[in-house]
């Protein structure tokens, strides 16, 4: 993206103290996927997903489709749609 992710900023709009990094084992473990490649959509744990919200700002977004060489286009409205996703200013 065109910016990074403010820690501190998504950890107040969650209302919780800090973000912690997880570890590839947990990513695997509750997405299914490797980092590297993590889809938004597929999970197989229900988790709470936050979108950054400058992604609006255009009209393709590449997400991630289930393996580090593979993305699928997509936009803003259909992640928001098939995901849940809460839509959040995650960085400056």
């Amino acid at each position: 993206g065109r910016h990074r992710v403010n820690t501190k900023l998504v950890a107040e709009n969650l209302g919780v103290t800090k973000l912690h990094r997880v570890d590839a084992d947990y990513v695997k473990e509750k997405s299914g996927f490797s980092i590297g490649g993590v889809s938004p959509v597929g999970w197989i744990s229900p988790a709470t997903i936050l979108i950054d919200e400058a992604l609006n700002d255009y009209d393709v977004v590449w997400a991630a489709a289930g393996h580090p060489h593979s993305v699928y286009p997509t936009t803003f409205a259909e992640l928001l749609d098939c995901t849940g996703a809460r839509p959040m200013v995650v960085g400056d």
